[in-house]
This record gives structure tokens, sequence and C-alpha cells, in this order.
């Protein structure tokens, strides 16, 4: 809710107002409907047609050769509940692209809306667009959220002279995390104590690949992820193969309440705790919601980066 509360009032910030016009010729036009992106016939296959709409998804939206209205419920003449669908239906799009195609998308959004603002000062198209990026791509609790993707987005904003000083400097603290385990680099090791009370490191357990869960057993949402995993026949075949290991940590403080409870974690999964409390004070992972998982490969490299378990047993399906 706090974040929330930060992206609307830095929406209000920017030092951008969409204002009445005195010279009536020049008046925007009215509402309409969401100019969608049209894929040219010549593009037949399947992904090639999903590359091509992510990467022209807003041109039309954010072509500043023309200016529509715009008021607090109007951004460039869309309703903002339905540039808000359009939103939930991009940053989904974004996930059947690769990567690096998706970041070029989203810096591409941004680099459009810029110009757009730029030519129109009085519109109101970065705020607010700018609000519904970070609520689907960073807000922890968006099934849609990438840190990755938000990225080049966030960059963009901390750099922007568009954007009032004192929220660059959040943007900048954003961008900062963001970049931290991204996906295809090294994740960050820390020392654990496990169950038994032995001191571990990520990077001395041995396997194909680990799902590192940051997690606490008293959150409602913790032990339903705990039931929904330990119910799945997938995650149980993963487990018994040998190729997956589950590392469950706790990097909350009352570590004797966490130790009450550990007889009730699953005990194929290897479960610690965070014992100098150095993961949340040092941020070495940019945790912000529980449960937070990332799946790493053999050599530890992020694969997957705070994603919901859904997302988790898709990929796993498909490799």
């Amino acid at each position: 809710m706090m974040r929330r509360c930060f992206l609307l009032a830095a929406a209000l910030c920017l030092l951008l107002s969409c204002g009445p016009r005195n010279n009536k010729k020049n008046a925007p036009v009215a509402k309409r409907d969401f100019p969608a992106a049209e894929i040219p016939v010549m593009f037949t296959e399947p992904q090639e047609r999903m590359d091509w709409l992510v990467a022209h998804f807003w041109d039309r939206f954010t072509n500043p050769d023309k200016e529509y209205a715009c008021d607090s419920l109007t951004v460039n003449g869309i309703s903002l509940e339905n540039l808000d669908r359009q939103m939930g239906v991009y940053t989904t799009l974004l996930q059947e692209v690769s990567l690096k195609d998706g970041m070029h998308s989203v810096e591409t959004l941004y680099n459009r809306l810029d110009a757009f603002q730029r030519a129109h000062p009085e519109s109101n198209i970065l705020p607010q667009t700018a609000a519904l990026v970070a609520h689907y791509l960073y807000d922890p609790n968006s099934p849609n959220r990438s840190e990755d993707l938000y990225l080049p987005f966030v960059r963009a904003l901390s750099q922007s002279d568009l954007i009032d000083a004192s929220y660059r400097m959040g943007y900048a603290w954003d961008t900062a995390n963001c970049e931290k385990n991204r996906i295809g680099t090294p994740a960050a090791d820390f020392t654990f104590i496990d169950t038994k009370g032995r001191k571990r490191t990520l990077y001395s357990i041995k396997a194909q690949q680990i799902l590192l869960i940051f997690g606490n057993p008293d959150c409602t949402a913790c032990r339903e992820l705990m039931e929904q995993m330990s119910e799945s026949p997938e995650m149980d075949a993963l487990i018994d193969s040998g190729n997956l290991k589950v590392v469950d940590i706790y990097i909350d403080q009352e570590i004797e309440d966490w130790k009450k409870r550990a007889g009730n974690f699953p005990t194929r999964w290897i479960n610690g705790y965070d014992p100098s409390y150095t993961i949340r004070t040092e941020l070495i992972y940019n945790v912000r919601a529980i449960p937070s998982l990332y799946l790493l490969d053999e050599e530890k490299n992020v694969v997957l980066k705070d994603v919901p378990i859904e997302r988790f047993f898709e990929y796993a399906q498909n490799h």
C-alpha cells in the first residue's frame, strides 16, 4: 500500500498537469477507444506475430502527431480504466517473448511516452502510464511482476528531467534494487542455519536446480504455497529425481518462533534462517513481499526471479 501511495504521489509531482486551453482551434480531440496495434499480414508464424505485437503494442497510443483529451480519468483520450486493462494485457504478453525483447519493448514504451510528453507538456500520458507500469511490473503482488522488465523503465525515470529531483532519488533506489540478482547473473550467496543447527551457505548446496524461497511459517500465503507444492505431483517428481532442491529461508528476526514451527516444514526441503539478518538489512535480495521465489541453475545463476509459483510450474513443464 505504501508503495502504491508513493506511485500516485509521484504521478502528481512530475511537474506535469492537464489543464484547460484557451485556443479552441488547438484543443485536443475528445475520448476514443484504445488504438490497438494491427499485426501486418506478412507475419504468419505465431511467435513472430507475438514479437511484433509486443514491440508495437503502444505505437498508436503514443503517436505524438495527434493529441487527445486528458483529465483525472482520461489519458490521451483513453479512459484510465481501459488503459489499466491494456497494461494488464501488455504485461501478460511480455511473458511470451524473450527477456531481451521484452526489456527492449518496455524501454521503447518509455521513450515514446517521454517524446509525447515533451511534445505536449500539458498531457498526463507519462505520469499516468508510468504508475500503471509500476503497478503491473513492480508491485510485489502482481502476477505479471518482473524486476528485470521494469528495470529499463525505472532507470529512465530516475534520470528524467521531467521528474522532480526528490522522486528521481526514489526511482534511483528502485533501479539499484532491480539490478540485484538479475536473470542470467549469479545469485548472491549467503549463510544460513538449517533445522539441525548446521551453518551452511547457498553455494554449498549441489543440485541441477534450486528453488529458493524466502518465506515465513506465520505467513498465510507461505503456508498456502507450501500446501500447493506438497500436493503437486510435478514437484514430487522433480524432487524425487534429485534434479531439484527446495531451499526455504526465513529472513526475519523472530528466530525462536521460527524454531517452534520448524517441524511443520516438508522434510524433503532444506529449511533455515538467516542468523545475522543481513539478507534484509543489507538487501542482498530485494524481498519486498513473501513468499518470494527464485529458481537457480546448477551454477547458481538466476533463471527465474521473484515469480508466482504458477510461473515456476509452467517453466518446469517446458524445460
